[in-house]
């Protein structure tokens, strides 16, 4: 059980807690540079018409490597009259065409399909509105609310956001197991979650991020009514694995 007047792991203080965090994120520093991706980084724009985008991404490959269409023509053994069309968005190149033009260039055939715009999902969740599921703990009394989801995606990761409440009717449950990943942010109330043989006491503001793979749950119920969100991601799978 967690001691009463501690925020973290169980006999430990918020500070002494903070300490391997900030240790880890120090570690983790020293053997890779920080994360360089750019969230504010703007795309190329995509193109709507399929034999455009081809042709601008056949152009760009070649401007890139230094060569003439002459030179990639003479590459391909397509005519300079084709390779024209073709750069110009006039004509759709066949599958060999592709093929050819992707081994002269150096670059697989996907890529000259990188500008063509694709439709990419998105869920929007009126305030009240998510979907009520039933999951392993709701046998429990946890009620779980779904805020979105979206099937097929590019990153190949299945993200599933959930509101979760707590009630007198709740029951603890410190034994889930899952794969992937969980985040979970506190809203309201005060749990002691369990992750493993680690407890932590949980306010509003406190947050929790965990692989899913050990047990893990709310401990001890102290202060009702609770919600967090639970945000969970794990692997897509493919049809046929």
């Amino acid at each position: 059980m967690a001691s009463k007047d501690g925020r973290g792991r169980a006999g430990k203080n918020g500070a002494d807690d903070i300490k391997p965090f900030r240790q880890a994120v120090a570690e983790i520093h020293a053997i890779r540079p920080p994360l360089t991706q750019d969230p504010h980084a703007v795309r190329d724009a995509r193109e709507k018409v399929l034999e455009v985008a081809i042709g601008r991404e056949v152009r760009a490959f070649r401007k890139k490597l230094g060569i003439t269409v002459a030179d990639l023509a003479q590459a391909t053994s397509l005519s300079l009259g084709m390779l024209s069309k073709i750069e110009n968005g006039i004509t759709s190149p066949s599958l060999t065409t592709l093929q050819a033009l992707s081994r002269a260039l150096g670059v697989p055939v996907t890529a000259f399909f990188r500008r063509f715009e694709e439709e990419r999902s998105a869920v929007f969740v009126k305030a009240g509105e998510g979907i009520e599921i039933e999951r392993r703990g709701t046998r429990a009394g946890h009620q779980y609310n779904l805020l979105g989801h979206v099937d097929a995606n590019t990153s190949g990761v299945v993200v599933e956001p959930y509101l979760i409440t707590l009630s007198a009717d709740s029951d603890v449950f410190p034994t889930f197991q899952h794969e992937g990943m969980e985040f979970i942010y506190m809203l309201e109330g005060e749990v002691v979650y369990r992750h493993g043989s680690h407890l932590f006491r949980m306010l509003p503001g406190d947050s929790l991020f965990f692989d899913a793979d050990a047990p893990h749950g709310p401990e001890e119920l102290t202060r009702l009514p609770i919600r967090y969100l639970s945000i969970i991601s794990y692997p897509q799978h493919q049809e046929g694995n």
